[in-house]
């Protein structure tokens, strides 16, 4: 794939009191109906995901978002030219639409689509969920009750440093979780499930200096 990134901002950001650079993305300058360059988007599964940019008036950082907007076991896509080992991952995204799900999520550790930790929100069901993926399949470890209303930009942040993750929903905490499985340093991305289309802005990661 190309790159993601249509504009990269450095800025000195806190993590857990320790600091650490911010890299921002954003897919303002990127062609509309095209994939997002930079990243892999494919899925976890089987179907036929559909990654675009595309324009939203509504986006946090207008005009463009990344929108998944096929059907597929679990929609992925992944920043190529990351391996956070601790650090942070933040989007902003909002639920358009889906019967079967209507999520939103980020990926921390990847090592490839197959493998990698992921949490989520769901507007359907009202919650946040935290879970590992492991040769494409997903295990729940832990979640919990939080409104998450559909057709509304929400902000999902993950903390994590070692075997600790802190999940954050719109400056919130909404979890945390302790957890080996993935020690190394891997990809981050965002993630939706099954017929969910969903939008995302304001990407930005950073790993602890």
């Amino acid at each position: 794939m190309k790159t993601i990134v249509a504009a990269t901002l450095m800025l000195p950001i806190a993590l857990a009191a320790l600091a650490a650079l911010a890299t921002a993305v954003i897919f303002d300058n990127l062609p509309v109906g095209t994939p997002p360059a930079g990243g892999t988007a494919t899925t976890t599964g089987t179907g036929t995901p559909k990654w675009t940019v595309e324009k939203d008036d509504t986006a946090p950082s207008t005009p463009n978002v990344l929108k998944q907007s096929g059907q597929a076991t679990y929609p992925v896509c992944l920043k190529d030219d990351t391996s956070l080992k601790d650090g942070f991952v933040e989007v902003k995204f909002k639920a358009i639409s889906g019967k079967e799900d209507q999520a939103g999520g980020l990926v921390w550790r990847a090592k490839d689509a197959n493998n990698y930790y992921v949490a989520r929100a769901n507007a359907l069901e009202n919650n946040v969920t935290i879970y590992h993926t492991i040769n494409g399949r997903r295990t729940e470890k832990k979640r919990a009750s939080m409104t998450v209303a559909g057709s509304q930009w929400h902000t999902l942040r993950i903390e994590f440093q070692g075997s600790h993750f802190v999940v954050m929903f719109n400056g919130k905490k909404a979890l945390d979780w302790d957890d080996e499985t993935f020690k190394d340093a891997g990809k981050v991305g965002v993630w939706t499930k099954a017929d969910s289309v969903t939008a995302f802005d304001d990407f930005s990661y950073g790993s602890k200096s």
